[in-house]
């Protein structure tokens, strides 16, 4: 019987469940079972024996939705391997650097850090400005933020493919 991996996201425009999908992609290539959920939908985690979440990041927040999946199901996370990941910055360079120190919200590191996550990754966003209501619009005008798409999907791969050969080894221990 295949390991049963939860992908779950947060997103507002579609571009993180976009990454939820790559992401869960490369975990169904390695042969594990997963199901690939919105965080709204996704429900308790405890039939799964690994889980990835991820958000897209606003303003240094993640998206409601996830935050509450971490908070509601904290002790479940907790009792199974998780990996982290956020979505957002745009143009080229490092995400870190891009995100002035938005990568991963602060108020949610102590949960980070009670559920022992794996680990806790950074991606580059995409944003289609057309998709933008006229205050968002002026938003990322006003701080000058390119629009686009500007995710590395072999990063997502090479991380995505780094969490199957954890969750395949740790099947084997």
């Amino acid at each position: 019987m295949a390991t049963r991996v939860l992908v779950a996201y947060g997103t507002k425009y579609g571009a993180t469940a976009e990454i939820a999908k790559k992401i869960g992609d490369v975990l169904q290539e390695a042969g594990l079972a997963v199901d690939i959920k919105p965080a709204d939908q996704a429900g308790d985690p405890s039939a799964y024996q690994a889980v990835v979440l991820g958000s897209a990041i606003y303003m240094g927040r993640w998206r409601k939705e996830a935050e509450t999946f971490l908070q509601a199901y904290e002790k479940a996370l907790a009792g199974r391997p998780v990996w982290l990941f956020s979505s957002g910055p745009l143009g080229e360079g490092d995400p870190a650097k891009l995100a002035e120190g938005f990568g991963f919200p602060g108020g949610l590191q102590p949960m980070a850090d009670r559920i022992r996550a794996r680990d806790v990754a950074l991606f580059h966003g995409a944003v289609d400005m057309q998709k933008l209501n006229p205050f968002e619009r002026m938003m990322f005008k006003m701080a000058k933020s390119p629009g686009g798409d500007s995710r590395d999907w072999q990063a997502i791969t090479t991380w995505a493919a780094g969490i199957a050969a954890a969750i395949k080894e740790g099947q084997s221990a």
